[in-house]
């Protein structure tokens, strides 16, 4: 009897990332404790990476032996890896574009790093969760990782508030999750994703009581995608945080929040779509008007790409309100093509911003393509793919998630979305105009040379907007084999 409960060697493979990643954070906390040599302590950027790598590689490995784990309570498909690769090649840019950022601030410990991998353990349990017990957890590993992380520069004011500001309202959302979760066990018996959709299909269980627990499990997950009405934490942490660390929780965390959205929902609340979809269409639509309008005011580069990051949820819950196969791969190939976009971005605005992010107005960009051309190339690229100009990946992202929209006949929600991203163009050309059209400032003639990792991660990002911009069909092909259906 004692011997069903025991893993076997096919699931330990089937967690191989998680086991590899948190062995990497371990290890290298134990060294931060031990070298006192500071000079010593740049072994720790090129282990993060070496770890990610290999974790990289260990989910390819887990998806050779996909299936279920550890009493199904995590499932291991085409899906979690898509999602795995996505959060640990999103943590590997992260690192990349961090190591020049930590060096220029004084403060390039391991503790950072390792905070890096254990969010990111967080993140592909996630990914891989078939259980509300187990998302809860990794929602949690991610989350206090997370906290720490916008609030590592200690002796800044500003990462004070960013990650006191960003606890109490993550603690808030995460008692909402918790009790939908209490609730729709309460209604079915179930915490188990294929046992709760079995029970709704019965009609044993009233549907306005799952429709309830989908409600308040909907709003934690709203809260880590920067959904409105939850999404006023995002701009100010954006801007609080340090400049690689709001790159990755734009893009690392929501991956993973809408991995989880997209599997609880089209899974274990497949059956009782008419109670939810009506409610992702009110908030897919604010989410949108509300991020696009507020970031035309915004005078501060990450404050606009905070509310630019809400505007973008918004888009990608036009698929979810999709509810379909097609819907799932586009907003998985949404989340990829954004990642790349909101990575690069950030990156070269921590390049701009100098010691101590003095330099993060839009005005500060004045002139940056006469002083860096090449930098001032790389982000009007981002940008281009933010608007969805073709030949990027932001292009196909949108084409594919309207056409998913429009298949599920949402046409109303397909017109306004079109009508939100033209919106959107204003204040994306706005900072283009800046700089190529003005003359450099004080910002543009300070800066200097950018590293090699931070080149790495600037031109690797775009790299791969212009691969999906120009070769998307082999990433959505993927994304529609492994997506929900």
């Amino acid at each position: 009897m004692l011997d069903n409960f025991l893993p076997t060697s096919s699931e330990y493979i089937r967690i191989l990332p998680e086991i590899i990643l948190t062995l990497v954070g371990v290890l290298i906390m134990f060294l931060e404790a031990v070298i006192k040599d500071e000079n010593k302590k740049g072994i720790f950027a090129p282990l993060t990476i070496a770890g990610l790598v290999a974790a990289l590689i260990g989910s390819l490995m887990a998806n050779g032996e996909s299936g279920p784990a550890f009493q199904n309570m995590l499932i291991v498909d085409g899906f979690a890896t898509f999602f795995r690769v996505l959060v640990i090649g999103v943590g590997l840019l992260a690192v990349l574009s961090s190591i020049d950022y930590l060096r220029r601030e004084d403060s390039p410990g391991g503790e950072f790093y390792a905070l890096i991998l254990f969010s990111l353990v967080g993140q592909s349990i996630m990914a891989s969760a078939n259980e509300l017990i187990m998302i809860f957890i990794g929602l949690e590993i991610s989350s206090i990782a997370s906290y720490i992380l916008a609030g590592y520069l200690r002796d800044d004011a500003r990462n004070n508030e960013s990650a006191l500001k960003y606890f109490l309202l993550g603690s808030f959302a995460t008692a909402f999750l918790l009790y939908g979760v209490a609730w729709i066990y309460g209604a079915t018996g179930f915490t188990n994703l294929t046992e709760i959709r079995r029970a709704l299909l019965t009609g044993s269980e009233p549907a306005a009581l799952a429709g309830v627990a989908a409600a308040l499990i909907f709003v934690g997950f709203a809260f880590k995608i920067s959904a409105v009405p939850f999404q006023s934490w995002a701009p100010d942490v954006y801007q609080g945080a340090p400049a690689p660390v709001s790159a990755f929780l734009s893009v690392g965390p929501k991956a993973a929040a809408f991995a989880v959205l997209l599997r609880v929902f089209m899974t274990a609340f497949g059956t009782i779509s008419s109670s939810w979809v009506p409610l992702v269409w009110g908030v897919a639509l604010a989410t949108m008007t509300v991020g696009n309008f507020a970031a035309i005011l915004q005078s501060n580069i990450k404050r606009l790409l905070g509310y630019s990051s809400i505007a973008h949820a918004g888009y990608v819950l036009v698929a979810v309100t999709a509810n379909s196969g097609n819907g799932s791969a586009a907003a998985m190939f949404y989340l990829a093509a954004y990642a790349f976009t909101n990575i690069g971005a950030f990156a070269v605005v921590a390049y701009v911003s100098s010691k101590g992010e003095k330099y993060v107005r839009v005005d500060d960009f004045a002139g940056l393509a006469q002083r860096q051309p090449g930098m001032a190339a790389m982000l009007s690229i981002f940008l281009f793919s933010l608007i969805g100009v073709p030949l990027t990946g932001g292009f196909f992202g949108k084409f594919y998630i309207f056409k998913a929209a429009l298949d599920a006949h949402l046409v109303w929600l397909t017109l306004l979305g079109l009508l939100n991203s033209a919106v959107a163009a204003y204040y994306y050309l706005r900072v283009l105009v800046v700089m190529y059209f003005k003359e450099p400032g004080e910002a543009a003639e300070n800066i200097p040379p950018a590293g090699a990792a931070l080149q790495i991660a600037v031109y690797g990002s775009a790299l791969g907007i212009l691969v999906l911009g120009v070769f998307p069909s082999w990433l959505l092909s993927f994304a529609k084999m492994a997506g929900l259906p």
